[in-house]
């Protein structure tokens, strides 16, 4: 038994390398340029603060630490966000440990994720839905590990992943509201007592210089995020419309994964508990911030982007495998692992095609080259003395100039124009 419960981590541990390998590997080969958001985080990172116009810090820190170990190399940002999917795809499996005594259930509780596009196809992107994975599951760890054992350090560990969580993108707050509401609950049904608020105090300590930025700059991320949404432009009919946009698209996203948990069996009949305390758990931290979105968009009339749901999915399978283990017939595993091993090749083959025969991406904008462009218009401008220190202008093409550029100018942002400035803020203008 301990033979096979070795093995069976063995080869998660192997997927893990796997997909770690083949998903920094395939952007890094096809690709001629970061993605937008990516460039738009190094942008900010050149710059950093405890906040910018669109996100909270968090992504703009983590690529920072990594250009500053490995400059201006591609690969590493694609890298970056493969370390944010495993570390999440291991949270989930020990997470799993304590859901499951069969460990095999353990190891279908992340395998069944490779069914949803957001963990793999979408993943070379480094943006801030990745960014918000890790600190996502390890809130929820930890979250567990706080009700289950009741101990001050998961209470603060629960803060300080929540922090970051924060720090990633606002979405966190439906995780939090779920996670306020099954707290809540377990007070009252007198579960769990009030040591719990211990975790405020990491939280509020990780928060406390960004919500001060926030002040100063009048919540600009806020106001970002509504306008994003379309608030303000609703009519009556939008408050069924986009909810059902919502809802169609979700389903959508889940086929693949309800088609291989089918493979396991094809009944998927079962009886709820609600005495059940990890039922509970389960259906809390994965149901209730899906609802509480579905609210958000009928209530207030808003759009939901549908990457924005990137980290929400990420427990799912623990909670289908919870309730469908009963039934779940691990002699069907050999027809389960071809459809998994079918959609793990299918997606960077996808990636991979999409990126090489369509040729009007961002992916395909010239960076470099353009930064060549640049140092030899600057060097040509006698007017300006000392080298390139900031570049001004939008995140895109002013943000790729500061990352490809080898003096690493700092990014200003200017909506309108492009400027090449020194140290002194002498600026000419290249577009």
């Amino acid at each position: 038994m301990a033979k096979n419960k070795k093995n069976l981590k063995n080869l998660f541990y192997v997927f893990l390398i796997i997909h770690l390998i083949v998903w920094t590997l395939i952007p890094s080969l096809t690709n001629n340029n970061l993605p937008l958001d990516t460039i738009e985080a190094l942008a900010w990172g050149s710059n950093l603060d405890w906040g910018f116009n669109k996100h909270p810090p968090m992504s703009a820190f983590l690529v920072e630490i990594f250009y500053q170990i490995f400059g201006a190399q591609d690969w590493a940002y694609y890298l970056l966000s493969q370390i944010c999917v495993i570390i999440s795809f291991f949270v989930v499996f020990k997470f799993a440990e304590d859901f499951f005594e069969n460990k095999v259930f353990c190891l279908l509780s992340v395998l069944l994720l490779e069914g949803i596009y957001f963990y793999n196809f979408t993943t070379p992107e480094f943006n801030v839905n990745v960014c918000l994975m890790p600190f996502w599951a390890l809130t929820v760890l930890y979250l567990w590990k706080g009700f289950k054992d009741n101990k001050i350090i998961d209470w603060l560990l629960v803060g300080l992943f929540a922090g970051f969580g924060f720090l990633s993108k606002y979405l966190f707050i439906y995780l939090g509201l779920a996670m306020d509401v099954f707290l809540i609950y377990m007070i009252y049904k007198k579960k769990i007592d009030f040591k719990c608020i211990a975790s405020f105090i990491p939280f509020l300590i990780v928060l406390f210089p960004h919500l001060i930025w926030l002040t100063e700059n009048n919540y600009i991320t806020i106001t970002y995020g509504l306008d994003r949404t379309g608030t303000g432009d609703q009519n009556f009919l939008d408050h069924f419309i986009h909810p059902l946009i919502f809802l169609g698209k979700q389903i959508g996203i889940l086929i693949p994964f309800f088609l291989m948990l089918l493979f396991l069996n094809n009944k998927l009949k079962t009886k709820f508990n609600f005495k059940d305390n990890k039922l509970l758990f389960l259906l809390a931290i994965n149901i209730v911030p899906l609802a509480s979105v579905f609210l958000t968009s009928m209530i207030m009339g808003v759009k939901i982007r549908t990457m924005w749901m990137t980290p929400f999915y990420l427990f799912f399978g623990v909670l289908v495998i919870y309730i469908f283990q009963s039934q779940i017939n691990l002699n069907k595993l050999k027809s389960f692992t071809t459809v998994f091993i079918i959609l793990f090749i299918f997606s960077p083959f996808a990636y991979a095609y999409v990126s090489i025969t369509n040729t009007d991406k961002r992916t395909d904008y010239l960076g470099k080259g353009e930064a060549e462009k640049v140092k030899l218009f600057y060097k040509n401008q006698s007017q300006v003395i000392g080298e390139i220190t900031y570049v001004k202008g939008n995140e895109w093409i002013a943000g790729n100039l500061s990352y490809h550029l080898e003096e690493r100018p700092k990014w200003i942002y200017d909506p309108n124009n492009i400027f090449i400035c020194n140290k002194d803020l002498e600026c000419i203008k290249y577009k």
